[in-house]
């Protein structure tokens, strides 16, 4: 990766038992710790105009989520468990023991987002801050879809059983992911992503086994990980620590903050308090200097 997307933060790899994990880190040592997560079908790069300015306070940790980036991207389990948000939370809290941290604060765009729900109700003791960036809680998510199956398609189709998605998308990788991307843009362009990050996306997008691993991410949506979330409302659990909720205004928030904002006060997180970003779906590429800010706020809180 070229070393002006992360100026001054050092690259490390992680071993666990599904592979070699792929993170970098930046800012202060001493600092309060703060694990920046990426969504689909990205990397860590997605958080470069937003990291550097975050360490400036915050020891800063970006990391490959299993089947992206650099990370290992393992073919998994029949009941796609060994992609589930409760598993990924579990290796996430691994990475930041390796690198000294116990407890830090998290923030999760899109699938990072879903990763960083679920750790802070399975594991509340680690979490000290979350921020979502433009979802809702998967078993929302779900339901919304089950009352229009207009919405969100590509949940549905990534989530088939395989090979059908793997084919489909292989026939044409970078053109797959670029429609997708296009579509959750603000402006229905590309014009918002720095080249070398795009060209770091698409090198992923181009690898079978990352192809395969992205479909398995959204296969433990519909199993596992709804599972988890139907049973955690059964049960009332909610999320301890303080939780920001950050919604794009041309993608989650496209019908007001309100709607977004309710879904998880109605459910995980009754305290949590939001804002909306004039932006499409990837609000640190699209808006890095309001996401910035709004994010400086909570963590500074």
């Amino acid at each position: 990766m070229p070393a002006d997307l992360f100026p001054g933060f050092s690259a490390h790899w992680i071993d666990l038992p599904d592979g070699r994990f792929f993170a970098r880190a930046g800012g202060p040592e001493d600092a309060p710790a703060v694990l920046l997560l990426h969504g689909f079908p990205q990397s860590h790069a997605c958080w470069h105009r937003v990291a550097p300015a975050l360490a400036e306070t915050h020891r800063v940790v970006c990391l490959d989520l299993k089947g992206y980036g650099w990370s290992a991207a393992p073919a998994g389990d029949a009941a796609h468990h060994d992609y589930s948000k409760r598993r990924m939370g579990e290796e996430v809290v691994t990475v930041m023991e390796s690198l000294g941290h116990a407890r830090f604060a998290l923030v999760g765009h899109d699938r990072g987002g879903r990763v960083g729900y679920r750790l802070a109700l399975d594991a509340p003791g680690r979490i000290s801050r979350l921020a979502l960036l433009d979802i809702l809680p998967t078993v929302i998510q779900w339901r919304r879809m089950q009352e229009d199956p207009a919405l969100y398609p590509h949940w549905r189709f990534l989530a088939g059983p395989a090979p059908e998605p793997e084919r489909e998308i292989g026939r044409d990788p970078v053109a797959w992911y670029e429609a997708q991307v296009r579509g959750w843009t603000g402006d229905g362009r590309l014009d918002a992503f720095a080249p070398a990050a795009l060209d770091l996306y698409r090198q992923a997008w181009n690898v079978p086994e990352r192809i395969h691993a992205g479909c398995e991410d959204y296969r433990a949506g519909a199993g596992p990980d709804r599972e988890a979330d139907e049973a955690d409302l059964a049960a009332g659990r909610r999320i301890a620590c303080p939780v920001l909720v950050l919604v794009a205004d041309r993608f989650v928030g496209r019908n007001g903050l309100d709607p977004a904002l309710a879904a998880w006060t109605g459910t995980f997180a009754p305290q949590a308090t939001g804002a909306a970003i004039a932006s499409g779906h990837f609000l640190p590429e699209e808006n890095p200097a309001a996401t910035l800010e709004a994010l400086k706020r909570f963590l500074a809180g």
